[in-house]
């Protein structure tokens, strides 16, 4: 369910801040302002939110892009500590003197601020993100944009009403060599693409299980950090990561899993290799958390099966290492965290966000592509010249792509949590006939047996096949689905429908 109609915008002045009493529904009003339409000054001035884990790498990407007139103007967190932190080391590496705040919605009030950067946990991401084009200031924000589809959408609908440049956290797509490959795949360098595979194979050992809610300290404001989700009692107390940071991925109320945690790099480069630019009408999932029991929700071992008409997205995740015995990663045709592109007269490799390796039909290297142009910072400098140009096509990665490649991670999640357990006759049944759907699960079962993981006893779950109407962004054929497509807004803390 939405709670909108509290969150309509009725009027336009740039930086004013209405709230109801006691911290009720906010809403921005946006005003024209001197640069609403032309570049900004001379100096851009940046805020980030969340600094403990990725906002260390935006803090980065703001002070490497010095030359570019960007300064760093505030950071927000919700752990004081944390906040305190990275403020003093900020002042050290800028010699400026910074800005803090707990609370986001303050720091949108800041007249100075041009530009937002969003590193909250999942759930945050959209809503921050709308608050701030709201307050009339221009956003990068982290992987993946959105914690579901619907909200997804409104970050869209609010970059082109109030005309902000939002780029996502997708930094393959400013890499030049990654550009090329692209383009050359595209333009028939392997024939025709008969798969896009995309590779999460990173080890995530388990998270523990705790008897008992934990006590938040003083120093987190878990109201806040909670948010849109549900003020739920943390039962994690990581004892190097504490109660909130970074083991919310594995929570359905925060995160995505690593489908839309690393995934969500790997993903926006497959669909970006066969130019979709919607939706896929049709989706699956097959998987599951096993290997251990912990309090993770989320799958550690997952297909997702993306069903273009011309050929077809296969995602695959896996959470355990090569197996029981061995430690590292699981490959597959020279990558782990990675893509691989199938075509007609051989296969595309790309191993990491820089290198893309052509082989032929008898696994001969033919081509190589490597960037000299990538990662965090050249990405971030992308932003800041779209927002000196205000032409959203600048963008490299735009909120358009950043939300399909999310939303395409979404799906096939919400395919996996209306899933039955199945036994392996069942599955293999289901996924005979799918183009790259049979070859994937069987290598799926053998990396299973290779870590002792029966699933004749740990089932798996196989979501039912979704179909989805691309121009609505509406499945057709399962309520209980499209209910997953959105969530319950705690409030304040509401996503707005943009009209």
């Amino acid at each position: 369910r939405r709670e909108s109609s509290s969150m309509k915008i009725t009027k336009h002045n740039r930086r004013s801040f209405l709230k109801t009493a006691g911290f009720g529904v906010s809403t921005f009003y946006i005003a024209k302002t001197s640069w609403a339409q032309n570049s900004p000054g001379d100096t851009i001035h940046t805020a980030i939110v969340g600094v403990n884990g990725r906002g260390r790498s935006h803090i980065s990407a703001a002070l490497a892009n010095k030359h570019k007139g960007v300064a760093i103007t505030a950071l927000c967190d919700v752990d004081s500590k944390v906040l305190a932190s990275r403020a003093k080391d900020v002042t050290k590496r800028s010699k400026l003197q910074i800005k803090t705040y707990r609370d986001m919605r303050k720091m949108f009030e800041d007249k100075d601020i041009d530009v937002i950067t969003v590193a909250t946990p999942n759930h945050w991401h959209s809503l921050a993100s709308i608050w701030a084009m709201q307050a009339g200031k221009d956003v990068y924000c982290e992987k993946p944009v959105s914690h579901n589809v619907w909200e997804g959408r409104q970050m869209v609908k609010a970059a082109r009403k109030y005309k902000r440049m939002v780029q996502t956290g997708t930094q393959s797509r400013t890499s030049d060599g990654l550009q090329d490959a692209v383009k050359w795949i595209r333009e028939g360098g392997l024939g025709k693409i008969q798969i896009a595979r995309g590779l999460c194979y990173k080890n995530r050992p388990s998270i523990g299980h705790a008897n008992a809610p934990v006590a938040i300290p003083e120093y987190i404001d878990y109201d806040l950090w909670s948010g849109p989700a549900p003020l739920a009692p943390p039962t994690r107390n990581n004892p190097k990561k504490g109660p909130i940071h970074y083991d919310w991925h594995w929570v359905w109320n925060y995160g995505n899993g690593d489908l839309g945690n690393q995934g969500i790099h790997q993903m926006d480069l497959a669909r970006w290799f066969l130019g979709e630019d919607t939706l896929a009408p049709r989706v699956w999932s097959v998987g599951g958390r096993v290997g251990y029991v912990d309090d993770g929700e989320t799958p550690n071992t997952q297909i997702v099966y993306q069903d273009y008409k011309a050929a077809p997205l296969i995602f695959e995740v896996r959470g355990l290492p090569i197996s029981k015995t061995e430690n590292g990663r699981p490959t597959f045709m020279g990558a782990s965290v990675g893509v691989v592109i199938h075509c007609e007269d051989g296969y595309l490799s790309i191993p990491n966000y820089s290198v893309a390796n052509a082989h032929d039909k008898n696994g001969k290297l033919v081509k190589t592509f490597k960037s000299k142009i990538q990662g965090t910072d050249a990405h971030f400098a992308n932003l800041i010249d779209a927002v000196r140009s205000r032409k959203h096509e600048d963008l490299n990665a735009d909120i358009l792509e950043g939300h399909l490649s999310s939303a395409l991670c979404h799906t096939g999640n919400i395919s996996h949590r209306l899933g039955q357990e199945q036994g392996p006759a069942a599955i293999e049944k289901f996924v005979k006939g799918e183009r790259g759907g049979e070859e994937s699960f069987g290598r799926m079962l053998e990396h299973l047996n290779k870590n002792d993981v029966s699933i004749d006893k740990e089932k798996l779950a196989l979501g039912p096949a979704l179909k989805m109407n691309p121009k609505t962004e509406r499945f057709t054929n399962n309520d209980a689905a499209n209910k997953l497509l959105t969530r319950e807004y705690r409030k304040p803390f509401v996503v707005p429908e943009i009209v």
